[in-house]
């Protein structure tokens, strides 16, 4: 007998006016004849209600189900897994063709066959999960009915979420080039907040990643951007650049728990994923070059400087001022609110480091420390003329290494060509490669006027053998071989 709450509330309605109509016999002791022909039902029915309350209480005065109900009676259980394996084959099978089959099967089975009407109700009334996992697979079956784990921060700096993605907009590259940026992004999970990133034409690397940690991590020096500290969980994807060696180490040294997503399964990284589509919705969409499906719109101008500028500007002043449709308040106010006190590394160059690893080791000259034909010195090097030392850098900025020995910060050396001024390492390159293909140009240019005077030299020799003699010209025999010289005694 069912239990009364789990019964409908059509059922437990049903169940207490029948507890009404024999009330009157069941606490006042009428007799149940008349109690019956008041309530208008036979005194049989009257009768058996009394003993079934009497019995299993409330519940037992509700309508009983089927047992058969929903099953097929047309077709028998067998053969309606029958139709139903048919309908769950890949590829689906048309309606008409899985009919046909049905027909076929009816006969060497010995069972009725059932109407077009029946089969096609079978076929319809599948479970939607089954079907999905039947014909899509179990990727498309897992995004659509599994259940997923939400991750919650209970706090600010609890839980950060790192991603790559391309951005929808032409920018031009140094070359003149026009070309899609990649955008790292650090997001806080708590409160919305872009804690750092990074953008570059390049694909995504550790490196990226690196930068951008190290700037969200870093006290920033807009007093607008108070995001800062080191996360208890970094949420990523399964990426090579997250689940190197280097950033492991980093994470076990400042106390950072790394959590990777289900592979194939972004669900996880909701909150990112949501901000890649506010950044399209609300600052891309607005740009010249903006390029959605193949249409550009307008024509690219905004180099990757000027792009970063705006896009600063959009993250603290707008994003940041936004209120969250799904806390209900700003990002910025969010991270603040409570007095929060973030966790710090002990010093940046701790965190350099640790996370800027683009790392060479070279050795210590008289006059300073020489680094893609650039000249670094420092007073404290003085003391270690002839050591070999590792140099640590950030490519966007060559104006200053750091400079370590035996894995301990020693000074920052300054280059004094680039002080004051921010260099990024490509563009060191970039000029270093121009100058080598204009180099190249003017030898090809040499060689190729060597060559034209060698082939005319040529030709004029080749005329003057092929030439006829002249009329007045005497031909001049040709001079007789030297004969064998012979000794006397031979």
């Amino acid at each position: 007998m069912d239990d009364l709450a789990e019964l409908s509330e059509h059922a437990r309605k049903l169940a207490l006016d029948r507890f009404r109509l024999i009330q009157p016999h069941l606490e006042a002791n009428q007799p149940l004849q008349s109690v019956a022909r008041a309530a208008g039902i036979a005194y049989r029915t009257a009768h058996r209600w009394v003993a079934q309350y009497r019995l299993f209480g409330l519940a037992a005065l509700a309508r009983k189900k089927r047992g058969d109900l929903g099953a097929r009676r047309a077709v028998s259980a067998k053969f309606k897994e029958v139709i139903e394996g048919l309908a769950l084959q890949k590829p689906p099978l048309p309606i008409a063709a899985l009919y046909r089959q049905v027909l076929r099967f009816s006969q060497d089975l010995e069972e009725k066959a059932p109407s077009y009407g029946t089969v096609f109700d079978i076929v319809q009334k599948l479970p939607a999960d089954l079907v999905t996992l039947a014909h899509e697979g179990t990727k498309a079956y897992s995004e659509a009915f599994e259940l997923v784990h939400r991750r919650e921060a209970d706090g600010p700096n609890a839980i950060w979420q790192a991603d790559h993605t391309p951005l929808d907009i032409l920018l031009v590259r140094p070359d003149g080039e026009f070309a899609k940026p990649w955008l790292t992004v650090v997001i806080d999970d708590y409160s919305r907040a872009v804690t750092g990133y990074f953008l570059s034409f390049e694909d995504p690397s550790a490196l990226h990643t690196s930068l951008a940690l190290r700037q969200a991590i870093w006290r920033k020096a807009d007093a607008r951007w108070m995001v800062c500290g080191i996360p208890d969980v970094l949420y990523t994807d399964h990426g090579s650049d997250f689940t190197s060696r280097h950033l492991e180490q980093v994470s076990a040294d400042l106390k950072i728990r790394l959590v990777f997503s289900i592979p194939g399964k972004p669900r996880g990284r909701g909150r990112i994923e949501r901000f890649f589509l506010t950044v399209n919705e609300m600052f891309l969409c607005e740009l010249e070059g903006y390029a959605l499906a193949g249409a550009v719109r307008g024509k690219p101008t905004l180099t990757l400087a000027d792009f970063d500028v705006r896009f600063r500007r959009f993250l603290l002043d707008v994003y940041h001022r936004r209120e969250c449709a799904e806390t209900k308040t700003p990002p910025a106010e969010r991270w603040e609110a409570n007095g929060f006190l973030p966790r710090m590394p002990d010093s940046l160059e701790q965190l350099d480091l640790l996370l800027i690893q683009v790392a060479k080791a070279r050795q210590v000259r008289v006059d300073g420390i020489h680094f893609q034909s650039l000249r670094y010195i420092s007073t404290t090097l003085a003391a270690y003329v002839g050591e070999t030392v590792t140099l640590r850098f950030d490519p966007r900025d060559m104006a200053e290494i750091r400079v370590y020995h035996n894995e301990r910060f020693l000074c920052r050396a300054v280059c004094a060509e680039l002080a004051g001024a921010t260099v990024p390492l490509r563009e060191i390159l970039r000029a270093r490669n121009q100058q080598r293909r204009e180099l190249r140009g003017v030898l090809r240019d040499r060689q190729a006027t060597v060559d034209t005077l060698l082939q005319m030299k040529r030709g004029e020799d080749m005329e003057k053998e092929d030439a006829p003699p002249a009329p007045g010209d005497k031909p001049t025999a040709k001079q007789a071989a030297t004969a064998l010289k012979r000794y006397r005694n031979e």
